[in-house]
């Protein structure tokens, strides 16, 4: 990840400086602290994949931030799944909506598992791992960012958006930018009105390279950038499609 935020960063002729945060400590900062100033002081917020429960209170409460204050925020895999999960209970009102990684009993299973992964108990090799297509909104953030209509994407996951409250979420303003080719799984989602608050259930940083950013990464630095003033160069389609010819 932080390699392809640096691809990134070097396409667009900027200063890239990454500041690693906590977040099992930012469950119990209080407001005024150090370490939530770092977050106030930030001009995007990104929140990379992962397993397990730790830390992950404190990742919702920054991408809440991120949210109610417009600030650019990238979610991989877990990070979009949390971005969810925040959605749920704070736009939606579903105050106890959680994933079933984290909460098995929650009443509010907005991230649950894959339906061909339920019944497995033993989690050596029964990931979705691999290159999958997903089709893209015309004229969404990420579409606009691809700059074409499909692409391929390299997943390593067993949780994903529960279908039953996609269209509750969808009525509240996410927008589901990215999915499958037969519609059934969410692979990309946005929110309206914000400059730049993507979750993707893939990991594009996987398809980044130095002299081939990803344009999901060059898409979330041009947004941090605009916040904090920045200029930035402005990229030829042919350097930042992230796809291959």
């Amino acid at each position: 990840v932080k390699e392809a935020l640096n691809h990134a960063s070097i396409a667009l002729g900027i200063d890239l400086d990454i500041d690693w945060v906590h977040s099992e400590k930012l469950e119990t900062a209080p407001p005024n602290s150090e370490l939530w100033q770092r977050i106030k002081n930030a001009d995007g917020i990104l929140v990379p994949g992962g397993f397990g429960h730790r830390g992950i209170e404190g990742k919702i409460m920054a991408i809440k931030y991120a949210r109610k204050n417009q600030v650019p925020y990238f979610g991989l895999c877990l990070g979009m799944q949390l971005q969810v999960v925040e959605f749920a209970r704070n736009v939606l009102g579903r105050k106890e909506a959680n994933s079933t990684e984290f909460d098995d009993t929650t009443p509010d299973p907005v991230i649950d598992l894959m339906p061909d992964q339920r019944g497995i108990v033993d989690k050596g090799a029964t990931m979705r791992l691999g290159l999958y297509p997903c089709h893209l909104t015309p004229g969404s953030i990420a579409q606009e960012a691809y700059d074409i209509l499909q692409v391929d994407e390299r997943h390593r996951h067993r949780f994903e958006l529960n279908n039953a409250y996609r269209e509750d979420m969808k009525s509240a303003g996410m927008v589901f930018s990215g999915v499958s080719p037969d519609g059934r799984l969410v692979e990309i989602a946005e929110l309206a009105d914000h400059p730049f608050m993507m979750g993707t259930q893939f990991h594009p940083e996987f398809l980044s390279r130095p002299t081939r950013p990803h344009p999901l990464f060059v898409g979330f630095l041009k947004a941090s950038a605009e916040k904090a003033g920045v200029k930035y160069s402005i990229l030829r389609k042919k350097e930042t499609n992230g796809q291959s010819n």
